[in-house]
């Protein structure tokens, strides 16, 4: 089978896609536009290979999909091209706006129009997979409540809000068009190869250096932690055995106080990383409380019983296994991070290119 992943250069993408290329004997086309987030070298280990090829490529380029569709002849999508920082989509939404919604309708139609070219057969075997979060729901009032797939959306967030516009596009373009659609909604990922911007590798690499660890509010916020691998193999089930029209929730099973991460990373950096900058006394030390998110849901969670029932999927790292499995692998890959901290790793295609800053960095 060949997969159209987009934004197969990203976090999940790019796990995606390494899960695919090294496991299965699938093909694999990335389609990304490289914006910050999109990074070639997470996927450094199989750009090589034979069955993967990528196109860089905007998903709101309706005549460039249409040519990507063409050459590459896909048999199934699995749209992960998305905004996702909700600190970034609170200060400017107009990225999300752009991305998420209009990104996906245009994705939509140029899948629709390559879909309806094809033979019955074809037609028939095609899936289009769109990869959402369970922050459509909003946030959870009670401690035992669990997001479920008919659970109502209620967004918090510009970011929220245009990952739930993006879900109801896709299931208007199975209900209107007969498009197959899929649709799936995960919990807080994490792992290797992520964004430094978000809250996990954030707190390593602050820690690391010495800096402060900004907290919201009490820290109090619970999220259930999924490990980036495990959604992987998830997202590859759903598109190789999900059924049409059918939603999927994606959890990992840990849900976690903010705070609580926090503490279990400073933890892991004291048993692995002891010998800390000299300002530092515990890495403990180094959490401070900051003014909270506008509108920061409090609780997600995530009852993922559906997709172990139907599909006989369920994640294999607990909480402790996948930080500890984080943390290290953090530590081991020092030049990638160094080379997303300076903005070395997308050359001049952001204008953020420095070799003063890359030489600086790894002399440190």
């Amino acid at each position: 089978m060949k997969i159209l992943v987009t934004g197969g250069a990203g976090f999940i993408g790019s796990a995606v896609t390494r899960h695919i290329i090294n496991n299965t004997n699938d093909l694999v086309v990335n389609v990304d536009k490289l914006t910050y987030a999109g990074n070639l070298e997470s996927l450094s280990d199989i750009q090589d290979h034979k069955h993967y090829a990528f196109e860089q490529v905007d998903i709101c380029d309706r005549a460039e999909l249409e040519r990507v569709f063409s050459d590459h002849t896909p048999d199934a999508v699995m749209h992960l091209a998305a905004e996702s920082h909700v600190d970034r989509s609170i200060d400017g939404p107009a990225a999300f706006i752009e991305t998420n919604i209009i990104g996906t309708y245009v994705l939509l139609e140029a899948t629709r129009n390559y879909w309806n070219s094809l033979s019955n057969e074809k037609k028939a075997g095609f899936r289009f997979h769109h990869i959402s979060t369970d922050e459509v729901y909003g946030d959870l009032k009670g401690t035992d409540e669990l997001f479920m797939e008919t659970t109502s959306y209620e967004p918090s967030s510009p970011y929220s809000a245009s990952k739930a516009s993006s879900d109801h596009l896709v299931r208007a373009w199975l209900r209107t068009y007969g498009l197959p659609t899929i649709v799936t909604n995960c919990s807080n990922n994490y792992g290797p190869y992520h964004f430094p911007e978000k809250l996990i590798p954030l707190m390593i690499l602050n820690a690391l250096d010495g800096k402060p660890l900004p907290v919201y509010g009490n820290g109090m916020q619970i999220r259930d932690w999924l490990f980036v691998e495990d959604h992987a193999r998830a997202l590859y089930k759903v598109v190789t055995e999900g059924k049409v029209g059918e939603t999927y929730n994606i959890g990992g099973h840990n849900e976690k106080a903010n705070i609580d991460v926090v503490k279990t990373i400073c933890s892991l950096l004291e048993e692995l990383a002891p010998n800390k900058p000299e300002s530092v006394n515990q890495y403990l030390d180094l959490i401070t409380y900051v003014t909270d998110r506008p509108g920061h849901d409090v609780r997600y969670a995530i009852d993922a019983s559906k997709i172990e029932r139907e599909l006989g999927w369920k994640p294999e790292e607990t909480f402790e296994s996948g930080i500890r499995k984080t943390v290290e692998w953090y530590l081991d890959n020092k030049p990638w991070w160094l080379r997303v901290l300076d903005g070395s790793y997308a050359g001049e295609r952001l204008g953020v290119y420095s070799e003063s800053k890359v030489i600086e960095k790894v002399a440190k």
